[in-house]
């Protein structure tokens, strides 16, 4: 998927699934880091989901992957088609 401001807004939906989670992953990281500071156990996944590790564990990995596939960036045809406006060269203006 492309980073671009043009094409931001589309993609497939393990695309925007993914998006989702890498938020909910970096907002989880800094309420940690908080708590860290504060003395104090911010870690929200663990909060909803700490009576089941194994479930806790399975959003840990999602979130993981889910970085993975924001680095190399989604493939699909629905994603290629979203960034294929943004592949449009611009005329650059003579001085």
């Amino acid at each position: 998927m492309c980073n671009t401001k043009c094409c931001g807004k589309g993609g497939c939906v393990p695309s925007m699934i993914g998006k989702i989670l890498v938020i909910v992953g970096g907002v989880n990281w800094g309420l940690v880091g908080v708590g860290m500071l504060m003395n104090n156990d911010l870690n929200l996944v663990h909060m909803i989901f700490g009576s089941m590790p194994t479930i806790e564990a399975v959003v840990y990995v999602l979130v993981g992957l889910s970085a993975v596939m924001m680095i190399f960036g989604c493939r699909c045809k629905t994603c290629k088609a979203a960034c294929a406006a943004c592949a449009v060269p611009s005329v650059e203006k003579p001085m």
